[in-house]
């Protein structure tokens, strides 16, 4: 499958997350929704010819207190979940937390495609809702 597959896994992706949230179609193609307080982007890339994969990152936490154990709690399973690589970076104002996760979307119909991405987010819900609980 060539680059031409990503807008139609787009697509398809889109259609899955309309089902549960309001999507904005950005100019390069992204998807940007909002789920539990967590915002996501959902991006199309050729890793290489032949592999086109979906990349989905949420931010899940932002400006977090500086002083709390916030790299800690992540390294050791907030929120744990099957999918998606959590990362914990210290930005001006406190800790900022997002989760990724990058996969070959290519031939999962609208049904797996949802399902798929509801995990994703619904781990960086859930690791929202333990960082952000103090």
């Amino acid at each position: 499958m060539s680059s031409a597959g990503i807008p139609e896994m787009l697509d398809i992706a889109r259609a899955a997350l309309e089902r549960f949230h309001d999507v904005t179609v950005d100019d390069d193609g992204a998807l940007t929704f909002a789920h539990g307080g967590v915002v996501c982007a959902l991006q199309g890339l050729e890793l290489e010819e032949g592999l086109p994969v979906l990349n989905l990152t949420c931010v899940v936490a932002w400006d977090l207190p500086a002083e709390s154990d916030i790299p800690t709690r992540v390294a050791l399973g907030a929120g744990e979940g099957l999918f998606g690589t959590p990362r914990v970076i210290r930005g001006q104002n406190g800790w900022d937390v997002t989760l990724r996760y990058a996969f070959p979307a290519s031939g999962l119909d609208e049904k797996a495609m949802g399902t798929l991405l509801m995990l994703v987010v619904s781990s960086a819900s859930s690791m929202r809702t333990e960082l952000t609980a103090d």
